[in-house]
């Protein structure tokens, strides 16, 4: 199967070069982007001089990831493809995470100095990708000193933090203040509101118009919740369950499919979740197998509609229940196979507008064999999953596919060719998902054919002349041997 991978990724190489669907010099916007989620602590530790305290055994405690760090390895993520960089909270915390928050004045000293985050930021910008950050409202420590000068705007937690009451006038006005100096001081391209869903809706507007008439940046919410008057995106509702139960093992009832991706357009899109657990534990909680599992999640995730957001650690079937378990320290010393998954998944989207904002139809859905097709009027695309124990196959009308085309598969290699009864009959192994790249019928290349025969032929003829040559050679040698020998007689 490896090998009809390997060829299945050069074969979708040659088709993204034939095709070139989608300008690289055209401006992307946000329904265009696909978004990494990463915590700085958990990333990478490139600097040992802001190691205050720093326990790297410890998930509940920072571990030494800093903005140093992410530059330094800020490949790892452009290569998979990813538009945008999500880094988190990066102010002044009491917890690794950023979200308890105890100055928005300042960064987290564990993370780096301004100059920093601005190599960072530079770095992300001359990668031609984005960079975000989140602010925290909602978990602030009780050394803020908003928390003591303002008692009246706040509410305490259960677990000690406090609550920002983002319908206090007086709150709004300060929280606005801060980010907008933020967004005037750092050229981010991006905030996402922690816990959106308690923020009230008018206070969200009000932000959205004050940054915005900064500059026009990416505002979204971390939260599944519906769209409010402010936000470019929200998480689709039920994302995470549907696409979680639908895939962590085979033989799963995948009836939830259809109605989310039809639902799913300018929506944050994402299966896992910095706030949760991760999908791999659901998956290991049935006795799944997490690579496998995840490649046909990631199949779903990178070709349905919607904005994608994949948190870090997801490349490598990170596990975890529960916080912080979920935030491990990332490892990239690991088998490449579902990272280059992603990578090809993510390298097709960004090169074709049908499949990042093209129209959906879904074919077919029964019992873990979901078919879909992407299209615009320059392309279509056939995504067929498998999520079965057995071998699941289908034929595609014409009508859907067109008279007179090709499938051509581009991680199995697989070309399906139309039949006498006109239809396209697509089969795939039990747990394997295929992209078909649809393309006018080839048939038979007569001028490349002949163009072989040719050179068959110059070949053949350009070897006997030369044992023509050999064989005349050595005859004159031996003509030659045989009169020296008479002359010395």
């Amino acid at each position: 199967m490896k090998v009809k991978w390997i060829s299945g990724i050069l074969s979708g190489m040659l088709l993204l070069s034939l095709s070139a669907p989608a300008s690289a010099e055209e401006a992307k916007e946000l329904k265009d982007e696909s978004i990494y989620d990463v915590l700085v602590d958990r990333y990478f530790n490139k600097q040992i001089e802001n190691d205050y305290e720093v326990t790297a055994t410890d998930p509940a405690e920072f571990n030494g990831g800093d903005f140093a760090g992410l530059a330094d390895q800020i490949m790892h993520i452009k290569d998979m493809g990813f538009t945008v960089l999500s880094i988190g909270p990066v102010f002044a915390s009491a917890t690794y995470d950023g979200r308890e928050v105890m100055d928005y004045s300042q960064l987290e000293r564990h993370y780096g100095t301004q100059e920093d985050f601005n190599n960072l930021l530079d770095t992300v910008h001359d990668n031609d990708m984005k960079l975000m950050i989140d602010i925290p409202t909602q978990s602030l420590s009780s050394q803020h000193f908003w928390v003591n000068d303002h008692p009246d705007w706040f509410t305490e937690n259960a677990d000690g933090t406090f609550a920002l009451d983002t319908s206090n006038p007086d709150a709004q006005s300060a929280l606005i203040e801060f980010a907008s100096g933020f967004v005037q001081q750092y050229e981010v391209d991006g905030l996402r509101l922690q816990e959106t869903e308690k923020l009230d809706p008018g206070f969200i507007t009000d932000f959205s118009d004050a940054i915005k008439e900064i500059r026009d940046i990416y505002l979204i919410s971390d939260a599944e919740m519906e769209p409010v008057d402010g936000l470019d995106a929200v998480v689709l509702p039920g994302v995470e369950e549907t696409l979680r139960n639908s895939y962590k093992n085979f033989d799963q009832d995948t009836s939830g499919l259809p109605e989310l991706m039809e639902n799913a357009e300018g929506k944050l899109i994402q299966a896992d979740s910095l706030r949760g657990s991760r999908v791999t534990s659901d998956i290991v909680e049935v006795n799944g197998f997490p690579p496998t599992r995840m490649r046909l999640l990631f199949t779903q995730l990178l070709t349905m509609p919607g904005i994608p957001v994949v948190q870090y650690g997801s490349e490598i079937a990170m596990n975890g229940e529960q916080l912080p378990e979920s935030h491990q320290l990332l490892n990239m010393a690991v088998e490449q196979e579902l990272i280059d998954h992603i990578k090809n998944l993510n390298t097709l989207r960004n090169s074709s507008a049908a499949l990042r904002t093209g129209d959906l139809e879904v074919i077919h859905e029964e019992d873990g064999w979901l078919i879909y097709k992407r299209s615009n009027d320059e392309e279509t695309w056939i995504i067929a999953i498998n999520n079965s124990s057995r071998t699941r196959n289908y034929t595609l009308p014409a009508e859907v596919v067109g008279s007179d085309k090709q499938l051509q598969g581009l991680f199995e290699s697989d070309v399906v060719r139309q039949e006498t009864d006109g239809g396209y009959k697509i089969t795939l192994d039990r747990e394997i998902g295929e992209t078909f790249h649809v393309i006018d019928e080839r048939g038979f290349n007569k001028a490349y054919i002949a163009a072989l025969i040719v050179l068959y032929v110059v070949f053949m003829l350009f070897l006997w002349i030369v044992w023509r040559k050999g064989r005349q050679r050595k005859a004159d040698e031996a003509a030659k041997s045989t009169n020296e020998t008479e002359d010395l007689k």
